[in-house]
Order: C-alpha cells, then sequence, then structure tokens
C-alpha cells in the first residue's frame, strides 16, 4: 500500500467590500483610487453567499482595499466589514477578513465575527520604502508587525506571510522570518505563514521580474527551519509552476491556502483546483484535503456562537480535514 501524504487547502470564496485603497504599491493589482470604487451592497453579497451554499464553499474571505485612517468615512468602512462577517456567518460560512493594519479596538471588534484573521508582513527592510512601498504608508514594517501583536494580545488565531521578490534580499528574508517567529513565541496564535511569489500582472505600475521556482523552494527551506513546527507553511498554488508544486511540499510546504474562483489579488493567475491537480499531487504521493480557516488548537479562543459555527463544520467534513487535523495535532 503506497502512504499518501497529506496537504491542506481552504474551500474558500473572496467577497471584497471595496478596491479602493489610499496605498499606491506600485505592483498592486487590486487598488483602485479612493472613491473610484463602488462598496459591495450588502443585498449583493447575501445573494452572492446564497448561490454559494451547496458549493462547498467553507471560508468567507473579507479581503477589502483600505480606507485610510483618518478618513471620515473609516467606521463606516469598519462596520460594513463587520455586517459582511455577520452575514456570512449567518448563511453558514466561516469569515476571514484581511484589511489591512487596523487599531486595536478595530481588531478587537471584528474578532467577534471572524473564526481567524490575517495580513501580511511582505518585508520587514525600511528599504522598500524607497521603492515599490514608497507611496504606500501602511507598509510600515513596524506598522504591520504591531498589528501581530495586536491580534496575538487579543488570542485571534491568525495568517500572515512574506510577499516574495520584491527587491529584497535572503537576509531581508531571513529577518523577516525572524521576526514573526518572535512573536509568535510571545503568543503562539500564527497558525499559517504564506510564502506569495510575486508574479507580474497586467495593471500594475511596475515591472519587476517573477520570482524564480529555485528560489521559493530555496526559501521554503529557510523558512521550515526559522519558523516553529507548529506553524504551517503555505503557497499559492496559482503562482507556483504545477510542475514545482509536489517539490514545495517535500521542501516544508503543508498547505495551498484558500483556493476559490478568483484570485482577487492576482486576477490573472486562476486558481488550478480541479481534477488535474489532484491527479498531479496524487502521482507524488501527495493528497489533497479541505480544512477549515482556524486550526483545532485555537478552537478554544473563540466566543460560544464562532465555535458552534466552527464545531458544526468539523462535524460535517469527514476524513479529509478531520483526519488531517488530527494527525497535525498528533504529530
Amino acid at each position: 500500500m503506497v502512504f499518501m501524504k497529506l496537504a491542506t487547502y481552504s474551500p474558500a470564496y473572496t467577497l471584497v467590500p471595496t478596491y479602493e485603497c489610499f496605498n499606491r504599491c506600485t505592483y498592486c493589482n487590486f487598488r483602485t483610487d479612493p472613491g473610484k470604487s463602488p462598496w459591495m451592497t450588502l443585498a449583493d453579497a447575501e445573494a452572492c453567499l446564497r448561490s454559494l451554499q451547496d458549493q462547498g464553499i467553507i471560508e468567507i474571505l473579507i479581503l477589502s482595499g483600505e480606507v485610510h485612517p483618518q478618513s471620515d468615512r473609516r467606521s463606516s468602512w469598519l462596520q460594513h466589514i463587520y455586517d459582511l462577517c455577520e452575514l456570512a456567518l449567518s448563511l453558514g460560512f466561516l469569515p476571514h477578513t484581511n484589511a489591512g493594519p487596523l487599531s486595536f479596538d478595530e481588531v478587537a471588534r471584528l474578532k467577534t465575527v471572524n473564526v481567524s484573521m490575517g495580513l501580511m508582513v511582505e518585508q520587514v527592510t525600511p528599504d522598500l520604502l524607497q521603492t515599490v512601498h514608497r507611496h504606500a504608508p501602511s507598509k510600515q514594517p513596524a506598522l504591520r508587525l504591531q498589528q501581530l501583536e495586536q491580534a496575538g494580545e487579543l488570542h485571534i488565531p491568525f495568517t500572515t506571510g512574506l510577499l516574495l521578490g520584491l527587491g529584497e534580499t535572503e537576509d531581508d528574508r531571513r529577518d523577516t522570518l525572524d521576526a514573526i517567529a518572535q512573536v509568535h513565541q510571545r503568543w503562539g496564535h500564527i497558525q499559517e505563514v504564506i510564502l506569495q511569489p510575486y508574479s507580474p500582472g497586467q495593471t500594475e505600475a511596475w515591472s519587476g521580474e517573477a520570482f524564480s521556482s529555485q528560489q521559493l523552494l530555496e526559501t521554503i527551506a529557510i523558512a521550515r527551519r526559522i519558523l516553529p513546527t507548529d506553524i504551517a507553511l503555505q503557497i499559492p498554488p496559482n503562482l507556483v509552476p504545477r510542475s514545482h508544486l509536489a517539490a514545495c511540499l517535500e521542501a516544508g510546504v503543508s498547505d495551498l491556502g484558500g483556493i476559490g474562483p478568483r484570485d482577487e489579488v492576482n486576477p490573472d493567475y486562476p486558481h488550478p483546483i480541479d481534477a488535474e491537480l489532484v491527479k498531479d499531487l496524487a502521482s507524488a504521493d501527495w493528497a489533497l484535503a479541505p480544512r477549515l480557516p482556524i486550526y483545532p488548537q485555537y478552537d478554544h479562543w473563540l466566543s460560544t456562537g464562532l465555535r458552534n459555527a466552527v464545531e458544526r463544520w468539523r462535524g460535517t467534513i469527514r476524513g479529509g480535514v478531520g483526519s488531517v487535523e488530527r494527525q497535525r495535532d498528533e504529530g
């Protein structure tokens, strides 16, 4: 009998409250200028979510452009995100929000309607503030690391990660991984670290080169040595050549992230969740199993209502996510 190694993914759908963002990262293929993107209405969101109820979707990723902290629309923006999360919960989904750096009070409020949250650190080197992040105030490394600390203090299961290929050095990547590891050692709340290779898009202002597969493999090995073993290492399968996915898993990746119909951040790269992907992984003795957007060791951090929602999903999924998560816990 062939022993199949297990990798996980989250069956997910992304809702975008607004594409407007006061940052202007030169590699971005997501943002529009403030005031140029109508906000998703709750009615449209509800119609969309209801259409997904029999599609096997578990996670609703609330992924938003950022309204400036000093804007008079900031409180309305946060309330809208809250309402979308509440709606997703009411329809049986599990929300996970990534909306840029938030204040402590904003994070605390969203904790009540999310089973997990996230924010990419990207890179901690300040050098990028002179290049790709020159017009992106919320990409200050200290601000993003502060968000990780706040999430830890509030006991929020958290996803973070690195964007690779922005002009950083290998030492910069090590420094970023070290910083994430240190925060996790204080709070124990980081469940996943994403290694996201930069991939050129059609609407960005930058003209950088794609992060190579060989560099990604090297970074995976470094990350697995630096990060605590209880943090899952994740790569986006749509940004990695399919022929390299098994090698990434062998190097230390255990998760392929949220996979859905469209990658809003990298719209030029559709997700490959189909029979061919499963077949390719199976040929290398890897099986792909669904999981929830919260890992079981964090369930006790949730309010009773959120924990009940999570337990319903844990009771629904048989074999896949259950056996994978048990093996992770026992391993």
